[in-house]
């Protein structure tokens, strides 16, 4: 083993419960800390798992000293209620951890964000997702890597009608999202682990957006 720990945040959700398994299993780190808010209810000599209180993480300060920092944490408007509930978890969470990680000198960070982020859309979630983005870019690490993939496919502990629908539909009509359209594809949430695994393998410094079309390449 390399000597390395790794820090996941959202390890229960439908990418992070798939990365999780990806840094239990590989070579590359002896220790995983997992910071949740409900077990993971995985038993494995490398993970250190920690249930904490989002709101108050600069008090576990010392649960951030890690090299590399994955964050998949993100919700709906339907499990928050409100868009200031779904604004805390989506982007104050992985400031807050960032920030604290950096401090503790964590090298890499690497975000899930989502397709469409931009900070200047009219619309709720692009525009949440892009501000988190700008605000990301400004904490010094020596990595950091941006993942927006497409529609997330997997198996959720909740039902989404929007991904059960758009499931179907690449099924059936796969020939439709070639080309100019390929970005558009609907991704595995297994497959966006395996590229968050293997890009935080690699030596790149400064920062890096993967588009869905790239993370599909390099998580298959």
């Amino acid at each position: 083993m390399a000597g390395k720990t790794a820090l996941i945040a959202g390890a229960t959700g439908l990418i992070g419960k798939e990365l999780l398994q990806f840094l239990l299993n590989g070579n590359e780190y002896d220790k995983v800390i997992a910071i949740v808010r409900r077990p993971v209810g995985i038993d494995h000599p490398k993970l250190d798992e920690r249930i904490v209180d989002f709101n108050q993480l600069e008090q576990r300060k010392q649960l951030f000293t890690a090299d590399d920092v994955f964050c998949c944490l993100g919700t709906t408007i339907k499990k928050a209620k409100t868009k200031e509930a779904m604004w805390k978890i989506d982007v104050e969470y992985p400031i807050s951890i960032a920030t604290l990680a950096s401090s503790e000198g964590a090298k890499k960070f690497l975000l899930v964000s989502s397709m469409n982020a931009d900070p200047e859309s009219a619309f709720f979630y692009p525009r949440m997702k892009g501000k988190l983005e700008e605000e990301i870019k400004q904490i010094p690490f020596e990595t950091t890597a941006i993942f927006r993939p497409s529609l997330l496919l997997g198996e959720r502990e909740e039902f989404r009608f929007g991904e059960r629908t758009a499931a179907a539909i690449f099924s059936k009509l796969p020939f439709l999202f070639t080309g100019p359209l390929r970005k558009y594809k609907a991704i595995e949430g297994r497959t966006v682990a395996s590229a968050m695994y293997r890009v935080a393998q690699k030596n790149d410094k400064g920062l890096t957006v993967y588009p869905s079309e790239l993370i599909q390449e390099i998580g298959c």
